[in-house]
Protein backbone atom coordinates (compact mmCIF):
# COMPACT_ATOMS: atom_id res chain seq x y z
CA UNK A 1 0.00 0.00 0.00
CA UNK A 2 1.56 3.22 -1.18
CA UNK A 3 2.36 6.55 1.17
CA UNK A 4 -0.60 7.77 -0.30
CA UNK A 5 -2.94 5.50 1.01
CA UNK A 6 -2.80 6.02 4.12
CA UNK A 7 -2.21 9.56 3.80
CA UNK A 8 -5.86 9.77 2.01
CA UNK A 9 -7.21 8.33 5.13
CA UNK A 10 -5.64 10.49 7.64
CA UNK A 11 -6.66 13.42 5.91
CA UNK A 12 -10.56 11.88 5.46
CA UNK A 13 -10.50 11.22 9.08
CA UNK A 14 -9.34 14.65 10.48
CA UNK A 15 -12.31 15.77 8.21
CA UNK A 16 -14.85 13.18 9.18
CA UNK A 17 -14.03 13.72 13.07
CA UNK A 18 -14.15 17.59 12.72
CA UNK A 19 -10.40 17.63 14.02
CA UNK A 20 -9.77 20.06 10.93
CA UNK A 21 -12.43 21.71 11.69
CA UNK A 22 -11.63 22.64 14.82
CA UNK A 23 -8.07 23.73 14.12
CA UNK A 24 -8.76 26.19 11.49
CA UNK A 25 -11.43 27.49 13.01
CA UNK A 26 -9.65 28.19 15.98
CA UNK A 27 -6.96 29.47 14.10
CA UNK A 28 -8.29 32.13 12.39
CA UNK A 29 -10.43 32.81 15.17
CA UNK A 30 -7.25 34.19 16.89
CA UNK A 31 -5.65 35.30 13.87
CA UNK A 32 -8.70 37.96 13.25
CA UNK A 33 -8.74 38.71 17.20
CA UNK A 34 -5.60 39.53 17.18
CA UNK A 35 -5.07 43.03 15.52
CA UNK A 36 -8.48 43.61 17.02
CA UNK A 37 -6.73 43.46 20.36
CA UNK A 38 -3.98 44.93 19.50
CA UNK A 39 -6.35 48.02 18.22
CA UNK A 40 -8.49 48.12 21.12
CA UNK A 41 -5.88 47.70 24.39
CA UNK A 42 -5.77 50.74 24.45
CA UNK A 43 -9.28 52.12 24.31
CA UNK A 44 -9.96 49.56 26.97
CA UNK A 45 -7.22 50.67 29.48
CA UNK A 46 -8.74 54.59 29.16
CA UNK A 47 -12.10 52.78 30.16
CA UNK A 48 -9.93 51.51 33.32
CA UNK A 49 -8.66 54.83 34.43
CA UNK A 50 -9.92 56.23 37.68
CA UNK A 51 -9.98 59.18 39.42
CA UNK A 52 -6.47 61.03 39.50
CA UNK A 53 -4.76 58.22 37.47
CA UNK A 54 -3.80 58.56 34.04
CA UNK A 55 -2.54 55.41 31.34
CA UNK A 56 -0.98 56.83 28.53
CA UNK A 57 0.22 54.21 25.92
CA UNK A 58 1.16 54.99 22.45
CA UNK A 59 -0.94 54.55 19.38
CA UNK A 60 -1.18 51.16 18.52
CA UNK A 61 0.80 50.05 15.61
CA UNK A 62 0.78 46.70 13.20
CA UNK A 63 3.89 45.93 15.28
CA UNK A 64 1.41 45.38 18.01
CA UNK A 65 -0.60 43.39 16.03
CA UNK A 66 2.28 41.18 14.62
CA UNK A 67 3.19 40.71 18.77
CA UNK A 68 -0.41 39.69 19.57
CA UNK A 69 -0.59 37.70 16.34
CA UNK A 70 2.78 35.41 17.39
CA UNK A 71 1.73 35.49 21.55
CA UNK A 72 -1.87 33.93 20.67
CA UNK A 73 -0.94 31.18 18.02
CA UNK A 74 2.34 30.17 20.05
CA UNK A 75 0.19 29.57 23.32
CA UNK A 76 -2.93 28.18 22.17
CA UNK A 77 -1.45 26.49 18.72
CA UNK A 78 0.66 24.46 20.48
CA UNK A 79 -1.90 23.48 23.23
CA UNK A 80 -3.91 22.19 20.24
CA UNK A 81 -0.82 20.62 19.06
CA UNK A 82 -0.58 18.41 22.12
CA UNK A 83 -4.49 17.82 22.50
CA UNK A 84 -5.33 16.86 19.07
CA UNK A 85 -1.84 14.87 18.46
CA UNK A 86 -1.10 12.77 21.59
CA UNK A 87 -4.03 10.38 20.77
CA UNK A 88 -2.52 10.08 16.56
CA UNK A 89 -0.97 6.49 17.65
CA UNK A 90 -2.18 5.70 21.08
CA UNK A 91 -5.51 5.99 20.55
CA UNK A 92 -5.15 3.05 17.38
CA UNK A 93 -3.34 1.38 19.67
CA UNK A 94 -5.56 1.51 22.62
CA UNK A 95 -8.74 0.59 20.22
CA UNK A 96 -6.85 -1.95 18.14
CA UNK A 97 -7.58 -0.62 14.98
CA UNK A 98 -3.69 0.17 14.16
CA UNK A 99 -2.78 -3.62 13.97
CA UNK A 100 -5.98 -3.87 11.57
CA UNK A 101 -4.59 -1.19 9.42
CA UNK A 102 -1.21 -2.83 9.60
CA UNK A 103 -2.60 -6.48 8.63
CA UNK A 104 -2.54 -4.79 5.28
CA UNK A 105 0.10 -4.54 3.04
CA UNK A 106 1.08 -1.34 4.88
CA UNK A 107 4.27 -0.49 6.04
CA UNK A 108 4.95 0.98 10.14
CA UNK A 109 7.01 3.60 8.30
CA UNK A 110 4.28 4.91 5.87
CA UNK A 111 1.50 4.58 8.45
CA UNK A 112 3.78 7.14 10.43
CA UNK A 113 4.68 9.29 8.01
CA UNK A 114 1.20 9.35 6.34
CA UNK A 115 0.21 10.63 10.24
CA UNK A 116 3.19 13.05 10.39
CA UNK A 117 2.10 14.50 7.01
CA UNK A 118 -1.64 14.40 7.62
CA UNK A 119 -1.45 16.44 11.34
CA UNK A 120 1.64 18.41 9.71
CA UNK A 121 -0.88 19.44 6.57
CA UNK A 122 -3.99 20.24 8.96
CA UNK A 123 -2.11 22.82 11.18
CA UNK A 124 0.12 24.24 8.17
CA UNK A 125 -3.00 24.95 6.56
CA UNK A 126 -4.50 26.80 9.62
CA UNK A 127 -1.79 28.44 9.81
CA UNK A 128 -2.14 30.03 6.43
CA UNK A 129 -5.97 30.96 6.86
CA UNK A 130 -4.61 32.37 10.16
CA UNK A 131 -1.99 34.45 8.51
CA UNK A 132 -4.45 35.56 5.56
CA UNK A 133 -6.78 36.79 8.50
CA UNK A 134 -5.16 38.36 10.73
CA UNK A 135 -3.13 40.29 7.34
CA UNK A 136 -6.42 41.02 5.71
CA UNK A 137 -7.54 42.38 9.41
CA UNK A 138 -4.22 44.36 9.85
CA UNK A 139 -4.48 46.22 6.91
CA UNK A 140 -8.08 47.28 7.53
CA UNK A 141 -7.56 48.73 11.15
CA UNK A 142 -4.01 49.65 10.35
CA UNK A 143 -3.39 50.38 6.93
CA UNK A 144 -0.36 48.68 5.91
CA UNK A 145 1.70 45.46 6.46
CA UNK A 146 4.46 44.07 4.71
CA UNK A 147 3.59 41.06 3.60
CA UNK A 148 7.22 39.41 3.03
CA UNK A 149 7.90 40.12 6.30
CA UNK A 150 4.91 38.18 7.59
CA UNK A 151 5.52 35.19 5.45
CA UNK A 152 8.76 35.07 6.99
CA UNK A 153 7.29 35.20 10.46
CA UNK A 154 4.14 32.10 9.77
CA UNK A 155 6.98 30.69 8.32
CA UNK A 156 9.42 30.21 11.74
CA UNK A 157 6.01 30.30 13.75
CA UNK A 158 5.21 26.70 10.97
CA UNK A 159 8.52 25.23 11.69
CA UNK A 160 8.06 25.97 15.44
CA UNK A 161 5.07 24.07 15.33
CA UNK A 162 5.80 21.38 13.70
CA UNK A 163 8.42 20.70 16.19
CA UNK A 164 6.00 19.92 18.45
CA UNK A 165 4.13 17.92 16.21
CA UNK A 166 6.78 15.67 15.88
CA UNK A 167 7.65 15.52 19.45
CA UNK A 168 4.06 14.69 20.59
CA UNK A 169 3.58 12.05 17.44
CA UNK A 170 7.13 10.64 19.33
CA UNK A 171 5.11 10.31 22.58
CA UNK A 172 1.69 9.07 21.34
CA UNK A 173 3.88 6.11 19.42
CA UNK A 174 6.23 5.43 22.66
CA UNK A 175 3.03 5.46 25.58
CA UNK A 176 0.26 3.22 25.27
CA UNK A 177 -2.38 5.83 26.81
CA UNK A 178 -2.81 9.27 24.79
CA UNK A 179 -3.28 10.71 28.49
CA UNK A 180 0.38 9.54 29.14
CA UNK A 181 1.37 10.68 25.68
CA UNK A 182 0.23 14.21 26.47
CA UNK A 183 1.68 14.56 29.70
CA UNK A 184 5.32 14.00 28.80
CA UNK A 185 4.75 16.14 25.63
CA UNK A 186 3.66 19.09 27.78
CA UNK A 187 6.11 18.32 29.90
CA UNK A 188 9.00 18.63 27.23
CA UNK A 189 7.21 21.88 26.45
CA UNK A 190 8.38 23.45 29.92
CA UNK A 191 11.38 21.82 29.93
CA UNK A 192 12.38 23.81 26.20
CA UNK A 193 10.60 26.88 27.55
CA UNK A 194 12.65 26.98 30.41
CA UNK A 195 16.04 25.83 28.69
CA UNK A 196 15.14 28.69 26.06
CA UNK A 197 16.01 31.42 29.16
CA UNK A 198 19.20 30.78 29.32
CA UNK A 199 20.89 32.71 26.73
CA UNK A 200 23.90 30.40 25.83
CA UNK A 201 21.88 26.96 25.46
CA UNK A 202 18.11 28.87 24.81
CA UNK A 203 19.56 30.23 21.32
CA UNK A 204 19.93 26.92 19.86
CA UNK A 205 16.47 25.72 20.65
CA UNK A 206 13.10 25.76 18.75
CA UNK A 207 12.07 28.66 21.07
CA UNK A 208 14.29 31.21 19.47
CA UNK A 209 12.52 30.80 16.25
CA UNK A 210 10.27 32.91 18.26
CA UNK A 211 12.08 35.13 19.30
CA UNK A 212 13.72 35.70 15.98
CA UNK A 213 10.20 36.12 14.60
CA UNK A 214 9.16 39.05 17.45
CA UNK A 215 12.33 40.69 16.37
CA UNK A 216 11.47 40.88 12.48
CA UNK A 217 8.07 42.83 14.16
CA UNK A 218 10.01 45.61 15.08
CA UNK A 219 13.02 45.08 12.49
CA UNK A 220 15.76 44.31 14.51
CA UNK A 221 18.77 42.46 13.87
CA UNK A 222 19.97 39.01 14.49
CA UNK A 223 18.94 35.41 12.89
CA UNK A 224 18.92 32.30 14.32
CA UNK A 225 19.90 29.93 11.64
CA UNK A 226 20.71 27.27 14.22
CA UNK A 227 17.71 27.09 16.40
CA UNK A 228 16.32 26.29 12.24
CA UNK A 229 18.76 23.39 11.37
CA UNK A 230 18.43 21.99 15.16
CA UNK A 231 14.50 22.18 14.95
CA UNK A 232 15.03 20.25 11.27
CA UNK A 233 17.02 18.04 13.49
CA UNK A 234 14.83 17.34 16.60
CA UNK A 235 11.60 17.22 13.87
CA UNK A 236 14.01 14.36 12.11
CA UNK A 237 15.33 12.47 15.18
CA UNK A 238 11.32 12.24 16.81
CA UNK A 239 10.55 11.01 13.68
CA UNK A 240 13.22 8.54 12.92
CA UNK A 241 13.08 7.26 16.66
CA UNK A 242 9.26 6.96 17.08
CA UNK A 243 9.71 4.66 13.75
CA UNK A 244 12.35 2.64 15.19
CA UNK A 245 10.05 2.04 18.61
CA UNK A 246 6.77 1.45 16.37
CA UNK A 247 8.83 -1.40 14.83
CA UNK A 248 9.48 -3.46 17.85
CA UNK A 249 6.25 -2.73 19.26
CA UNK A 250 3.80 -5.06 19.59
CA UNK A 251 0.34 -4.25 18.31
Amino acid sequence: MTFLVPLSKEIKEQLRTYRFLIVAAAFIFFGLLSPLLAKMTPELLKGLETSGISIQLPPPTTTDALVQYLKNLTQFGVLLVILLVMGSVAQEKERGTASMILSKPLSRLSFLAAKFAGLSLSFLFSLALAGIACYYYTIILFGRLDGLLFVKINLLLGLWLLVYIAITLFFSTLARSQVVAGGLAFAILIVLSMLSGIPRVGRYLPGELLSWANRLTVDAPGDAWWAVVISLGIILACFATAWQVFERQEL
